[in-house]
């Protein structure tokens, strides 16, 4: 049986997803999980076969938690289910050693195929995106990146400041170096592009 976590925000996905895997004779949808920390907690716990994960979840993204099975070495693969078609994120995703990415509108029986082609040691990666992700580069730092995606939500210099335990000049540097590695004329504009791009 390959076991399967599944972190999903969104409940009625949620609940979809594991009544649609339920149905293969070969997979069992051992838990789930509402958000990042949660499904780190749950990883932990169960010792699951594969991680299948949204990237947009609150507390930890999906790629964040890809980010943290990697240092820690964690022996489960990672399989991104996301509305993102953007090649910016899957370059983000391969960086983080995710095995697969598909999109949230692709046939059931692909994610099905996608997470025995993944168990059995191979990747799954919806072939579009593979052909886009290696076009333009990100240019940002995961600081950057982070400062950004704070001011995107309408944080300003000093919210963010005491949220990251930066100082204020800190915050304006990383903005401004955004800003500047972007070519686009303030953080709003920098945050829509780089969300364009799938580097958010």
């Amino acid at each position: 049986m390959i076991r399967i976590l599944l972190a999903e925000d969104q409940a009625m996905l949620r609940g979809a997803l594991s009544a649609l895997l339920g149905m293969e004779s070969d997979i069992e949808v051992v838990g789930a999980a509402a958000d990042g920390e949660g499904a780190w907690r749950e990883l932990q716990r169960l010792g699951p076969d594969i991680l299948v994960t949204d990237i947009e979840m609150p507390g930890l993204t999906g790629l964040e938690l890809a980010q943290r099975i990697q240092r820690h070495a964690l022996p489960v693969k990672v399989v991104i289910v996301t509305t993102f078609a953007r090649g910016g994120f899957l370059r983000r995703a391969l960086d983080a050693g995710v095995s697969g990415y598909l999109l949230k509108d692709a046939p059931a029986e692909q994610l099905a195929d996608a997470l025995r082609q993944v168990h059995r040691g191979g990747r799954a990666i919806d072939p579009q995106l593979a052909l886009e992700a290696w076009g333009e580069a990100d240019p940002l730092n995961d600081r950057e990146r982070k400062v950004l995606r704070l001011a995107g939500s309408g944080m300003s210099a000093n919210e963010i400041a005491a949220q990251l335990n930066l100082s204020h000049g800190t915050v304006r540097n990383y903005l401004s170096e955004a800003i500047g590695k972007l070519g686009v004329g303030n953080r709003i504009e920098a945050y829509r592009l780089a969300r364009e791009k799938g580097w958010l």
